[in-house]
């Protein structure tokens, strides 16, 4: 039996069916390598996802999010070279999908590609509050 099965199971926990769904996806991403990727702490409030993707052009990538997921994937077109003849091939050039499951709260405020390098920027923003106060009615 699956140990988060019966974390996810326990009666103190209500709701977290959707969680359970993120972590076994976030699982199943961690387990491809391609392409390799740093995940940078870059402040109390800033998060940088930097992924190396050598030889794809901005045309070439898509950076979306669909609720609290971000996904980062590449397509390159090599524009019928497909007589070339390599000696060595040791650049990827394939396709890619890679998902990150993001916390509440955590926006994404841009976008770069740079020396082959593609970073995605987040951050919390501060009026976002730690504690809510819920108020109480009676009746």
């Amino acid at each position: 039996m699956n140990t988060r099965t019966i974390l996810f199971d326990s009666p103190f926990l209500l709701g977290f069916d959707h969680t359970r769904t993120l972590i076994d996806r976030a699982a199943r991403a961690a387990a491809d390598s391609y392409p390799p990727y740093n995940v940078e702490q870059r402040g109390e409030r800033a998060v940088r996802i930097t992924l190396a993707v050598a030889g794809f052009g901005p045309e070439d990538l898509s950076v979306t999010v669909e609720g609290r997921q971000l996904t980062i994937s590449g397509k390159r077109d090599d524009g019928g070279k497909s007589d070339q003849a390599f000696l060595h091939r040791g650049i990827a050039g394939r396709g890619f999908l890679r998902s990150f499951v993001l916390a509440d709260g955590l926006e994404i405020d841009g976008a770069r590609l740079e020396h082959g390098l593609l970073h995605v920027d987040m951050s919390r923003p501060e009026d976002a509050p730690a504690v809510r106060r819920i108020p109480i009615t009676s009746g």
